[in-house]
């Protein structure tokens, strides 16, 4: 392989959604060092992390039956007992919540948590408060989704932070996703809720890092033998 070549694989692929911003950024900072060079090297470094900020990279997922993966990733903020918003239409008993806080320098990527089909989407506006504090779920912007498998329904919450202003979809009602599977975006931070159906049990802690699509949140089938890989 070629030195290029090489460099070139150490370097992840830019999601489209990241395109018009990295160019407005990129203007900016030529305008920048038109006014003063120094202004523009602040620039330079602005655009290379607006660049990063919408990588997204090939991740390996592991895929069986009963395996719940990361949607998202950063820190698992929260792993706690809650009762589900009624839009989600997930009943009114406290069920086990696994949330992540992606900060300004995580992959904005979401991916699906399992394989299943999309039963409901249900966006709903709201605040833009720090999404790392609980009543983020109830106050903030956001976007949910329920996804039905083989052992129940799952929840997915989309929540819009302090500096997030826009979340972005890229599935619909009635579609089947496979676990990894690319599902949607926030811009510039925010926080991911994955609801697991009752009884089960999260296999992560907070603080603890988590990596979309490859990260094991839960395990249904916990008794059951070996995992096979799918990479996208």
């Amino acid at each position: 392989m070629s030195v290029v070549k090489s460099i070139r694989a150490q370097i992840p692929p830019i999601h489209r959604e990241g395109y018009p911003f990295i160019g407005a950024f990129a203007l900016a900072t030529l305008v920048l060092f038109l006014i003063w060079a120094p202004l523009g090297w602040i620039g330079t470094v602005l655009t290379i992390w607006c660049a990063l900020f919408f990588r997204d990279p090939v991740r390996v997922t592991p895929v069986r039956e009963g395996l719940v993966v990361a949607p998202a990733d950063g820190r698992v903020s929260m792993v706690v007992q809650m009762i589900p918003p009624p839009a989600l239409g997930l009943g009114d008993k406290p069920l086990p919540r696994v949330s992540i806080f992606m900060s300004v320098f995580n992959c904005h990527v979401n991916r699906s948590p399992v394989a299943g089909r999309v039963e409901r989407i249900i966006y709903s506006p709201g605040k833009f408060i720090n999404a790392e504090l609980d009543k983020a779920s109830e106050d903030n912007e956001r976007n949910s989704m329920v996804i039905s498998t083989p052992a129940g329904q799952i929840g997915v919450v989309q929540i819009a932070g302090l500096v997030a202003r826009r979340i972005v979809s890229f599935v619909r009602e009635g579609q089947t996703l496979a676990p990894g599977e690319r599902f949607g975006l926030i811009r510039f931070g925010s926080r991911l809720d994955v609801y697991l159906p009752e009884g089960a049990k999260p296999l992560v802690s907070e603080g603890q890092t988590a990596i979309a699509g490859e990260t094991v949140l839960a395990d249904f089938n916990l008794g059951d033998g070996g995992r096979t890989y799918r990479a996208d």
